[in-house]
């Protein structure tokens, strides 16, 4: 899809809130939404320099949202794949101690 054309000094800053009950349910749930702004992006598959080409709403704010689906390391497994052709995306989530292998 095209970028949407909006009027100029619109921005886009929902709230997380607003991102899991409006947008991401909607999106799960096969509804409308009233404003398609958010783009269906494999984050896995693009490197960082080539997100900002992908957003619906081209800005200098280094702050995009997509959607996207996951992709998995093993089959079975639950570790996401995170290689790219040039490398891969790092993860900054730690570790809980719930989730460190015995």
């Amino acid at each position: 899809m095209a970028p949407v054309g909006l009027p100029p000094g619109f921005r886009f800053h929902p709230t997380d809130e607003e991102l899991v009950n409006y947008y991401l349910k909607r999106k799960i749930n096969c509804q409308e939404i009233e404003l398609d702004i958010i783009p269906e992006v494999d984050l896995y598959k693009c490197e960082p320099w080539e997100l900002a080409e992908k957003s619906f709403l081209p800005s200098r704010d280094p702050e995009w949202y997509f959607f996207g689906p996951r992709d998995r390391k093993y089959p079975n497994g639950f570790r996401t794949n995170r290689a790219t052709k040039a490398g891969y995306w790092k993860s900054t989530r730690k570790r809980q101690k719930s989730q460190l292998p015995e």
